[in-house]
This record gives C-alpha cells, sequence and structure tokens, in this order.
C-alpha cells in the first residue's frame, strides 16, 4: 500500500481517538499497563505508534464499559486479558501499514478460506470459498470510503476473543447478508414495486463501512436464540451429566479429580464429557433449525462464532438445577 494510504489510515486512527476521548479518564492510571502492553504487542514491528494503540485500548475499554470508566482494578484485569497483539494487528491493518497486512494475510487468509469453504460446504480452493472469504478485505481495511471517511472494518475489533474468531464472525455475517440479499431480490418478480427496489437499496449489510453501528444488528437474536436452545438442552440432561458439566466448567476440577470421585478411569471422564458435549451440540443444533427459530446453516453457524467471540452466557443455575418436582 502506498504511503498515501498509510497516511490516510492514520489520520482515521486520530480522528477516531479524539471522538472517543484519547488520552481521557478512561484509561487514567493505566500507563504503566498500557506500556507494558505496547511492549508485548509487537506494535513497533507494524509501525504502530502508541497513541493509536491506546486509542483501540480506549474503544475496547468504553465497548466494555459502556456506563463509564472502571476502576484502576477493573481497567487492569479487563485490559491484562485482552489479545494486545491481535489489537496492534488490527489496529496498524486499520492504518494501512503494509508490514501489517502482509502478517495478517500470511496469518488468516488461508484460515479464512477454509472456514468460507465450511460454509459453503466446497473445498477451500473454491472459486466460491475464495471469493467469500477474500470479499472482506475491502471493508476490513475501509476501501469504499463514505461520507464519514474511511470506516476500516477493524476498528470493531476490541481484542476480547482472538483475531481469528473474531474473522469467522466478520465472514460468517457476510454470508448470512449473502443469502439474505439473494431472497430479497429473488422475490422482487413475485412482490414488485419500486417500494421493494429502493428498500433493497436502501437497506446496507450489517457493518457496511461508514456506519456506525455494529457489524450484525441481529447478533442479540442469535446469542438470545443460542442461550434459549442450550439452557433447554442442559435441562434435558441427566442429573449426572449435569454435575459433570458443573464439575469441569464452573468448579474447575481436573478430570483427574472427577475420576477419582466417580471412582474411574480419567480416560473414561474424558470419554464421557466428550459425549456430553456433542449430545448438546446435536441438541443444540435441532432447536436452532427447527421452528420456531428456523434459521439455517449459516445463521447457526453465526451463532456459535458469536459465543466463541465474547461468551456471554452464565450457565450455573441452569447446572445446578434440580431434576424433578
Amino acid at each position: 500500500m502506498s504511503r498515501t494510504m498509510n497516511e490516510s489510515g492514520k489520520a482515521q486512527t486520530r480522528e477516531a481517538g479524539a471522538e472517543t476521548g484519547q488520552g481521557g479518564a478512561w484509561l487514567a492510571g493505566c500507563e504503566p499497563l498500557v506500556n507494558r502492553l505496547y511492549a508485548r504487542s509487537r506494535a513497533g514491528s507494524w509501525k504502530l505508534g502508541r497513541e493509536s494503540f491506546e486509542a483501540a485500548l480506549e474503544r475496547s475499554a468504553r465497548w466494555r464499559f459502556p456506563q463509564g470508566p472502571p476502576g484502576p482494578r477493573e481497567a487492569e484485569e479487563y485490559l491484562g486479558a485482552l489479545h494486545v497483539e491481535d489489537v496492534a494487528l488490527a489496529c496498524a491493518c486499520a492504518e494501512g501499514s503494509e508490514e501489517a497486512w502482509e502478517t495478517f494475510l500470511a496469518t488468516h487468509r488461508s484460515s479464512l478460506r477454509r472456514a468460507a469453504a465450511a460454509m459453503l460446504r466446497s473445498g477451500a480452493d473454491s472459486a466460491d470459498a475464495i471469493e467469500l472469504a477474500d470479499s472482506i478485505f475491502a471493508d476490513l481495511y475501509g476501501w469504499r470510503e463514505s461520507k464519514a471517511g474511511r470506516q476500516p472494518l477493524f476498528r470493531w475489533y476490541n481484542g476480547r476473543s482472538k483475531l481469528s474468531t473474531w474473522l469467522r464472525t466478520v465472514l460468517a455475517q457476510r454470508h448470512v447478508d449473502s443469502i439474505r440479499r439473494s431472497r430479497r431480490f429473488d422475490s422482487l418478480d413475485e412482490e414488485g414495486g419500486e417500494e421493494i427496489v429502493a428498500r433493497g437499496r436502501g437497506i446496507a449489510p450489517a457493518g457496511a463501512p461508514g456506519s456506525l453501528d455494529p457489524p450484525d444488528p441481529g447478533r442479540q437474536r442469535y446469542l438470545d436464540l443460542l442461550s434459549r436452545g442450550l439452557n433447554g438442552a442442559i435441562r434435558a440432561l441427566a442429573p449426572g451429566d449435569r454435575a459433570r458439566l458443573l464439575d469441569y466448567y464452573l468448579s474447575g476440577r481436573t478430570l483427574a479429580e472427577m475420576a477419582v470421585e466417580r471412582n474411574e478411569h480419567e480416560a473414561t471422564a474424558s470419554r464421557k464429557l466428550e459425549r456430553i458435549r456433542r449430545e448438546l451440540r446435536t441438541v443444540v443444533v435441532r432447536a436452532l433449525r427447527e421452528p420456531p427459530a428456523g434459521l439455517d446453516e449459516a445463521q447457526i453457524a453465526l451463532c456459535f462464532e458469536y459465543a466463541l467471540e465474547d461468551w456471554p452466557f452464565d450457565l450455573r443455575e441452569v447446572l445446578e438445577e434440580k431434576s424433578g418436582p
């Protein structure tokens, strides 16, 4: 990318930092931590300045604490848990760093194509999979400028999940958007009317450059559907199976400890836990696919990607429920 593109990206990032109150109260008292995270992030490898890196951390903190600046301890716990190398890479890519884009493509392009192939049920080297995977690059950089200027989709990455997980979410949403647009235009002949055409043109894909909305307005609906499906599947488990999930995932017991408590081999405990996970996924997918949810495969994949990106569920209550009357 040219120096002009790089400078344009830096200007956009400076403006974004100003909009979010860069240098204000949100990261007050966190300067030593920000310095450590900056050093750990490899930001210098991609010529990303500390100012831009701090602005990215502040955007993430504002997303996590919308009611106001967190206390020093909360801020340190939150920032310290971020995938800061991924944050730096995404931020540098948004600024147009050639070095960052080389790293990004070398690290993520092949995995994106494999993910696209899984969504399309095709080979990773198929033209359709390559087209779907590569279709997000322009939006990640913000190539198509709007009245508000270049709006890199990378700015929505908050670092709570791995960048690879977030990218799969973006890709899945792009696939869902494509299906929706196809269905909308397929119905034009049946519905007719200029109103339909105008409505179709007026609806920008979720997360489109220039939009200040989150990448997918339907995200919460997908998470709600997944939550209901997961809670229902857990309630249908035998009490012993629920107890295994509670011990392993919420109580922090190791497989070895669980095996001793249940007088079984550790390998047996592992196999039983894997069986429970498979059964849960089967039941949840069925609940998402059948009415009233009625999701297609791409939307189901999106449900799981959103959950992986930022697990929002507290399952302790349902796992601790007693069976029977």
